[in-house]
């Protein structure tokens, strides 16, 4: 990779140049971003998973643009246009904006007003006028006349559409209308749609005037949809004439002002090519350069609240009844095994209109009876409030918890080719049912199985780029996924296929291997695997636990290159390895500065030694279970001033949503996260998905149907 691009990676992301040379190489090596952030520290500089992340982006945004600059330059060079000054400039460029306008003058074209006037011989004429080389314009332009231009009004009109056309391709000036427009608000204008009642929900942001630089990106990309959708016009403020001013001044007179005609002419081609050219292509850009910041910025919070969603705490392996509520087809449920295989499944009819109470209490009861059932998981949906409340009214023995779980993605699981895969004589119902009681147990184990977007943490999700979703999403699953370590004998090949170096390719033919061959007994077993290498072995053995291996460090995130710095450890106590597995008191002996090695530093010893001391620890809390107010069920039972337990639902930019047991969730504005010196600026910093809070209400709209909450502490 270029010194060039390196140096300006360090610089963006404020690291230094040799950990984003480091970084490049190892990539260049097929290394993964796990594997780099946990296993190459001393590379790095300790550089974590985000950082790597984004050094990765940047790597690839910068080999796209050496692509552009080859296209680029090859077309000009055709051309015979390619200077040696013009070369260097383009090599050195490392903005795609300026790229783009180095490449303006040089781009084949449609047919314009300018490319006409040149073709009726008007360019010297133009030149003659922007260089201020001449007097009398008018008497010049007679020189000019022929049959394509039989008027000197019509020869002056010529030579403007060059002069405009010549400014608009210049790159400085086009950085100069940047600039302007930046700084401008983005006002908005009704149009005749925004009068039909599916408009109400932009009805905040009719007569909307905000800096575009100063605007929070969920206002932004609002507006944006508003437009999209029809209700809205938008356009930036900037004056015209003020704008004209600025480029007259900074780019279209020589030392001395010309005399009033030549004035005259120059300042009529830049209000034409202000107006015609610059403002329209300009102000879309800087309003797509806001969009872009906007998006970076959603997405930033889409994939913090899916690292929080995927790393919610898990029960564990339990014998779990899972329930998907309804009303009038039922509650569908399903007793699964503590390896989440299902065991049984039966509709119950405990709400109106079938009411079957009575019915309902003794199937559920003969099913926690027959089954061992040790957890009941119940979604969080239609009828999942009463559900929850029929269930804590049946008879259970001690120690049966009860948790209300997210039913987000459920459906899309249920009907999905993976859970087709996996039930395929079973119904969408049953499926549905089965999601919701696995992902209590495991939910970074169930939840890769869907889709991020369809998870309802997102903001704007669907209006944001794209392929930078996707990128961060893809980052932020495959991160939780091998900070939390994978069963190598258990795990679906979905769960798999997330690990470092694996794929959907080689989690199917590990699948293959456990079914025709039994559990895997060793780590290095994996090399038996069809079309797993030694480079794919190097990026997965760290991420994959093998529970009850004969070599205890299979079980742990020590890598197997590691292995012979603990066995070294454990010689130099005179014990074996496994007495120095999990033992704290023997690791807590060891020197680590001993035990450095030319490709092993300190950074990568100390990590092996927290390993040592809680081998295969799970970073995730435990579950603990909670409940609503019991009084509160619509949101005619609110009024302002209440205190009520509540569980975050979604982050966003602007404030957290709250399920206090209702149909609507709530709203607490980062406004009312914290005051004075408490002051909240990122919701983030105050809550966390799925957390348990206490919540004051703080205003009630029925009519909207929205709740404003406030967070206690």
């Amino acid at each position: 990779m270029k010194d060039l691009y390196i140096k300006t990676i360090a610089v963006r992301l404020s690291v230094r140049d040799w950990q984003v040379e480091n970084c490049a190489k190892l990539f260049e090596d097929g290394a993964t971003i796990p594997f780099i952030s946990r296993y190459r520290k001393e590379k790095t500089g300790g550089l974590d998973d985000v950082a790597v992340a984004e050094i990765r982006h940047w790597i690839d945004v910068y080999a796209e643009m050496e692509k552009r600059k080859e296209s680029i330059l090859a077309t000009i060079r055709d051309a015979g246009k390619l200077t040696e000054e013009l070369e260097r400039t383009i090599s050195e460029c490392v903005d795609s904006r300026e790229l783009e306008d180095l490449y303006l003058p040089f781009r084949p074209k449609r047919r314009t007003r300018a490319t006409v006037a040149r073709e009726a011989g008007l360019e010297p004429l133009a030149e003659e006028i922007f260089d201020q080389k001449i007097s009398d314009p008018m008497k010049e332009a007679g020189k000019f006349l022929n049959e394509k231009v039989p008027s000197p009004d019509e020869a002056l009109a010529g030579a403007r559409d060059i002069i405009a056309e010549k400014l608009n391709e210049t790159a400085s000036v086009r950085e100069t209308v940047r600039r302007m427009l930046r700084e401008r608000r983005l006002v908005s204008k009704t149009t005749r749609k925004a009068d039909s009642p599916e408009a109400a929900k932009f009805r905040g942001y009719f007569g909307f005037s905000e800096s575009l630089s100063r605007i929070a990106s969920h206002r932004l990309l609002a507006v944006l949809r508003a437009e999209d959708e029809g209700y809205l016009n938008l356009h930036l403020d900037a004056d015209p004439e003020k704008c004209g001013n600025k480029l007259y001044y900074d780019y279209c007179h020589d030392k001395k002002y010309p005399n009033a005609a030549l004035a005259e002419q120059i300042r009529t081609a830049i209000d034409d090519a202000y107006r015609r050219l610059l403002e329209p292509s300009i102000s879309n850009e800087v309003i797509k350069e806001a969009k872009e910041r906007a998006d970076i910025e959603s997405i930033k919070v889409f994939g913090e609240n899916l690292r929080q969603l995927l790393l919610a705490p898990p029960v564990g392996q339990k014998r779990v009844m899972a329930i998907d509520p309804g009303f009038r087809t039922g509650c569908k449920v399903v007793c699964l095994d503590a390896q989440g295989n299902l065991l049984h499944y039966e509709t119950i009819f405990p709400h109106p209109p079938v009411s079957e109470k009575v019915k309902s209490i003794r199937a559920v009861s003969d099913m926690i009876r027959k089954y061992g059932i040790e957890v009941i998981a119940i979604g969080n949906g239609t009828a999942g409030r009463e559900t929850e409340e029929f269930i804590k009214r049946v008879p259970k023995p001690d120690g049966v918890r009860v948790f209300s779980v997210s039913e987000d993605g459920a459906s899309i699981y249920s009907a999905s080719d993976v859970a087709r895969e996996e039930f395929p004589d079973y119904d969408v119902t049953v499926r549905g049912a089965v999601s919701i009681g696995r992902r209590l147990m495991d939910p970074l184990a169930e939840l890769v199985k869907i889709d991020p977007k369809s998870l309802g943490v997102g903001q704007y999700q669907h209006d944001v780029d794209q392929i930078l979703l996707k990128e961060k999403l893809d980052n932020t699953v495959e991160s939780c996924v091998n900070s939390v370590g994978v069963n190598l004998n258990t795990a679906s090949k979905h769960l798999l296929s997330y690990v470092a170096g694996i794929g959907p390719a080689l989690a199917e033919n590990i699948v293959q291997y456990r079914t025709e061959n039994g559990p895997f007994k060793t780590r290095k077993d994996l090399m038996k695997v069809k079309r797993l290498g030694d480079k794919a072995f190097e990026q997965c053995a760290g991420f994959l636990r093998i529970p009850g291996a004969a070599n205890p460090l299979d079980n742990s995130a020590v890598h197997p290159e590691s292995y012979h710095i603990v066995e070294k450890m454990a010689r130099s106590l005179g014990v074996k390895t496994e007495e120095l597995v999990a033992n704290a008191g023997l690791c807590s002996k060891i020197r680590a500065e001993d035990f450095v090695e030319e490709d092993f530093g300190l950074p990568t010893v100390n990590d092996i030694l927290k390993e040592l001391v809680k081998p295969g620890r799970d970073p995730r809390e435990s579950a603990s279970e909670f409940s609503f107010s019991e009084d509160i069920h619509s949101i005619e039972d609110l009024s302002v001033g209440m205190e009520l337990p509540g569980i975050v639902t979604n982050i966003t930019a602007f404030g957290a949503f709250v399920d206090i047991g209702i149909k609507q969730n709530g709203l607490i504005h980062v406004s009312q996260m914290g005051s004075g010196k408490n002051r909240v600026h990122n919701p983030s910093e105050a809550v966390k998905l799925h957390q348990h809070v206490k919540v004051q209400v703080i205003s009630v709209d029925m009519d909207r149907n929205r709740i404003g909450l406030r967070l206690l502490h």
